[in-house]
């Protein structure tokens, strides 16, 4: 049999044996609608948002050449390809809606699944959903200024805090309302609208990179690599740091695997393809920011993509590259907004979590309960203004999930040696071994800098321990669970 071949699944097939508390599924049941090419677009979609188009200047502030930036984008692409080799295997393993959920409980516990999945719907998502809208809508704010972030619709105080909410929060709030509505309705109209945004993203990145490659340079570049040094190598480490948080989100299509067609194939090939895909984008586009500008000018900038563009191509061109980042940070949105809630269903069915998220649409045969309550809980954020700051907090909490998810196949290979594995990773134990120490590192670096917000991410964590422990001595009755839909 082919390595990525196999027959269909139902949604919800397990090689573990069904708990008894696990709750009923409600009359209709996911489809497996995606395919491969749906699978490598979303790998695409989840990652490509506007940190290509401004993280370079952040390295360039701290690198001493155009050849270490280039080097530190390698690495990151490679280290974020281990990670996508190594949750391949994962996916396969348990391929149902829930990703990290499932991966984490069948290796250490349901305590552990739950965690990740509650800081998922209290920050990590969620968050990074209103900080994704709030960036679509500042850009949106560059054509309609109704929208920018600088217009304030209204401000009210409030027991000493006062509440203000501008255009570009408003945008945010209309743009996850819209999306929202799309992914409700259907999982074609969500991956459909998901595609065509990817494919615009990856035209447009393609656009300016021929372009960029075939005019003259306005700057000379310097790639050779100077001594290598103790500084030198804290300032490779904090633009990794950087690297990593924009390759963020290949494992998005992980969550879908319980909607794809042939996830023992379309899961390890999109993951992989759209992983490689965006080094390659991410290497190229960095090639133009070189010929366009110096160190000195890519360390100026908070924009440097649209600085470069109006350096090889006149003004013109960066109100060009600003709408390439509108529909960009759009498209990311949308990828986000599509896989993120299939987390909050089986945890809704194992019962821990709220019960009525447990039920999919009896027509669309999407999660919508779980849409709508982690897209309205990311509006409360977007309009609060907390997003940006809770966020910052969890984000230590997040990268403790990703080693704890990598260590999941050597834990998983010792416990179950004879579960059918249709993917396995490539360059075991090494491959994931790198991962891991990889994200030690990131994390590490995290600790060192932010000390105060790391420990306070980890107790928004915490927090999900009592509501773990009320779900879990509260449990809901089986009831009959209807077959899956075709």
């Amino acid at each position: 049999m082919d390595l990525f071949t196999s027959p269909p699944i139902p949604a919800y097939a397990s090689p573990t044996v069904t708990k008894p508390k696990r709750i009923s599924s409600s009359p209709a049941e996911l489809v497996r609608g995606l395919g491969t090419w749906d699978t490598t677009l979303l790998t695409i979609g989840s990652v490509i948002g506007t940190g290509i188009f401004i993280t370079t200047a952040d390295m360039a502030r701290v690198l001493p050449s155009q050849g270490t930036i280039l080097l530190v984008w390698i690495l990151g692409g490679l280290l974020s390809l281990a990670g996508a080799l190594t949750y391949a295997e994962l996916g396969t393993l348990f391929p149902r809606a829930g990703g990290m959920y499932h991966f984490l409980k069948e290796a250490y516990g349901p305590l552990w699944g739950f965690l990740y999945g509650w800081a998922c719907f209290l920050i990590i998502m969620s968050g990074g959903i209103a900080a994704l809208a709030v960036a679509f809508g500042e850009y949106l704010g560059s054509f309609v200024p109704f929208f920018s972030t600088a217009n304030k619709l209204w401000s009210v105080p409030l027991l000493g805090w006062t509440w203000s909410v501008s255009g570009g929060q408003l945008a945010a709030a209309l743009a996850i309302l819209f999306l929202t509505t799309v992914n409700y309705v259907g999982l074609r109209e969500g991956a459909g609208i998901q595609n065509l945004l990817t494919v615009i993203r990856i035209g447009s990145i393609g656009l300016l990179v021929a372009f960029g490659l075939a005019v003259e340079p306005t700057a000379s570049y310097r790639m050779a690599q100077p001594v290598a040094s103790a500084g030198l190598l804290a300032a490779l480490g904090i633009g990794m740091i950087a690297a990593l948080w924009t390759y963020d989100g290949w494992y998005g299509p992980t969550f879908s695997a319980g909607e794809m067609k042939t996830p023992n194939r379309s899961l390890p090939i999109g993951l992989i393809w759209g992983t490689v895909t965006i080094m390659v984008l991410y290497g190229l586009v960095n090639l133009v920011y070189f010929r366009a500008l110096s160190m000195e000018a890519m360390a100026a900038t908070p924009r440097i993509a649209e600085t470069a563009a109006a350096a090889l191509f006149g003004p013109g061109a960066a109100k060009l590259v600003t709408l390439g980042v509108l529909i960009s940070t759009f498209g990311c949105l949308s990828a986000t907004i599509l896989y993120s809630p299939r987390i909050y269903l089986p945890m809704a069915r194992d019962g821990v979590f709220f019960r009525s998220l447990a039920q999919v649409h009896p027509k669309f045969h999407t999660p919508g309960r779980s849409l709508w309550a982690q897209s309205l809980w990311a509006i409360a954020l977007t309009l609060s203004g907390t997003y940006e700051q809770l966020y910052t907090y969890v984000v230590f909490a997040a990268v403790l999930f990703h080693i704890a998810t990598a260590g999941a196949v050597f834990v998983l290979r010792r416990k179950r040696p004879d579960a059918p594995r249709p993917y396995r990773v490539w360059g075991y134990p090494v491959v994931p071994a790198l991962f891991i120490f990889a994200s030690i590192l990131l994390i590490g670096n995290t600790l060192v800098e932010k000390p105060i917000e790391s420990l306070l991410g980890l107790g928004l964590v915490a927090l999900g321990l009592p509501a773990y422990l009320w779900w879990s001595r509260h449990p809901v009755q089986p009831e009959a669970k209807s077959p899956p839909a075709a």
